[in-house]
């Protein structure tokens, strides 16, 4: 959180969330999505409501509905509402990283299972059976790896932070 005695520099800021916007949109996020993004990141509170971020990207609420509506499908924001209030606001997770690669990891295991059904209606033997073997086999070696990684991030969590 920012306290009286820390001063930020709001025109670095902004630069910084379009920056960091412009990155992701070039290793393939939606670019409104990536401005969003950043744009939650980049506030102490990581939340923010849709008028907010309109406000402070210069776009349309609509623009910022499709782009919450994409993170929140990719899995990383969330939309909550205080009672009693009439706007959303936008969060993202708080273990952020390793919820998003949590989403992932179930979506390997479908694309892994979805490889496997492949190889037994093409047959094992056939060439694009082979090739769907070596995806399957390539998924299986990142989900287990992932599982490691998983815990050792979560080791390496809680030894930073006590």
């Amino acid at each position: 959180m920012t306290t009286p005695d820390t001063k930020r520099d709001e025109d670095a800021v902004r630069r910084y969330v379009e920056s960091l916007g412009l990155v992701l949109s070039q290793i393939g996020m939606q670019r409104m999505s990536a401005r969003v993004f950043a744009a939650l990141m980049t506030t102490d509170e990581g939340r923010l409501t849709a008028a907010d971020l309109a406000s402070q990207l210069s776009v349309s609420p609509a623009a910022v509905s499709g782009a919450v509506r994409y993170l929140e499908q990719i899995g990383l924001v969330a939309k909550e509402r205080e009672p009693g209030e009439r706007r959303d606001h936008y969060r993202l997770y708080d273990d952020l990283w390793y919820a998003t690669f949590l989403k992932r990891d179930r979506m390997i295991n479908m694309w892994r299972d979805a490889a496997e059904n492949g190889i037994e209606a093409l047959g094992e033997d056939t060439p694009s059976g082979k090739r769907l073997a070596e995806m399957r086999d390539f998924l299986s070696f990142m989900l287990e790896e992932l599982n490691g990684m998983y815990e050792r991030w979560h080791k390496l969590r809680e030894e930073k932070h006590a």
